[in-house]
Formats: C-alpha cells, sequence, structure tokens
C-alpha cells in the first residue's frame, strides 16, 4: 500500500498522510489540554537532533516567538524528509508533530494537508495565538521547501538526482 494514502472518516476532508491521520486521531483522544501540552513536550524529546550545520537563514522559520528550523531533502524515491530543531520545547513538539507527520511522503501529499487539522487534533485549543501562527509558518515554510525540492527534482530528470542514482548503483 502507498506510504501516504488519503485518510478515512471524518478527517478524510483535511488532507493529512496517514502518519499526520494516526497523531490527530491521538491527540483527539486524549481529554484533558494538560495531557495533549505533555504529548507536545514528549514528541520534542524523541524528535532527532539537526545537524548544526543546517540551522542557517535559509531554514529558519519567520514569524515564530522560538527559534525554529526545518529542513527539508529529497529521498530516492521523490519522497521527501524533514529534520528541525528549536529552542522551545513546546515549539520543538509542533515541530516534531509536522516532521513525524510529513516526513517520507512526496510533495502533493505535502501540499494536500489542510492546516485546520491542528483544531481537529485539539492543540490548537493549548496554543496562544503566537504559538499558532508559528505553528501555520512552520507548515508553510515546510510545503514551499517540498514545492521545491521537487521542482529541483523535476528539472533534473527526477529519481533524485545524481548522487541517488549513484547510490541506487552502488546498491545492486
Amino acid at each position: 500500500p502507498p506510504a501516504c494514502a488519503g485518510a478515512g472518516e471524518d478527517l478524510s476532508s483535511l488532507g493529512l498522510t496517514p502518519q499526520l491521520e494516526k497523531v490527530v486521531r491521538g491527540f483527539k483522544s486524549v481529554p484533558d489540554q494538560k495531557l495533549r501540552y505533555q504529548q507536545l513536550l514528549f514528541l520534542a524529546q524523541k524528535l532527532a537532533p539537526m545537524d548544526a550545520s543546517l540551522a542557517v537563514d535559509a531554514n529558519k522559520v519567520p514569524g515564530c516567538l522560538s527559534t525554529v528550523y526545518v529542513h527539508g531533502s529529497l529521498g530516492d524515491d521523490d519522497t521527501i524528509n524533514f529534520v528541525g530543531e528549536s529552542d522551545s520545547q513546546l515549539t520543538k513538539g509542533i515541530a516534531a508533530l509536522l516532521i513525524n507527520g510529513l516526513s517520507g511522503c512526496t510533495n502533493e501529499e505535502i501540499q494536500a494537508v489542510d492546516p485546520s487539522f491542528i483544531q481537529a487534533a485539539g492543540i490548537a485549543q493549548s496554543l496562544t495565538p503566537g504559538r499558532n501562527n508559528g505553528f501555520l509558518n512552520m507548515l508553510k515554510m515546510m510545503k514551499g521547501q517540498a514545492a521545491k525540492l521537487a521542482e529541483r527534482d523535476e528539472s533534473s530528470g527526477g529519481g533524485g538526482g545524481a548522487a541517488s542514482d549513484a547510490m541506487s548503483e552502488a546498491a545492486r
């Protein structure tokens, strides 16, 4: 089955990736705001560290109260993978939610994600307007990076470019 097949039930209109749908369902099942907040902090703790060399202005999310970096890269199979970092644990948890939910998906699947899923998950209510804005800016930046990577890939003939072609050649 495709890694990013569409979501079911009442979430189907949100264009969620399977991983995002799983996360949204998980958050929806948590009855308490404090527990949802703690869940975001838990996601932050589990986020793999981002290489410090990627903490550059081009990867810095604008309009966030905290310092947030996200970086997308194209995989061999035209899927996009993200890494990220933030100096705030809560913001890092929001970044982790997006990184985990969008990594391994194609540009088309990433573009289809409706940002209002944050309300469906019941997370928006736990966020200040500034943090909610930060979430929207993170998603917007990740969508922008995905579109650029896909565009670059198409202009180089697809398949992730020469480096990944050499890698798949070596793997045979």
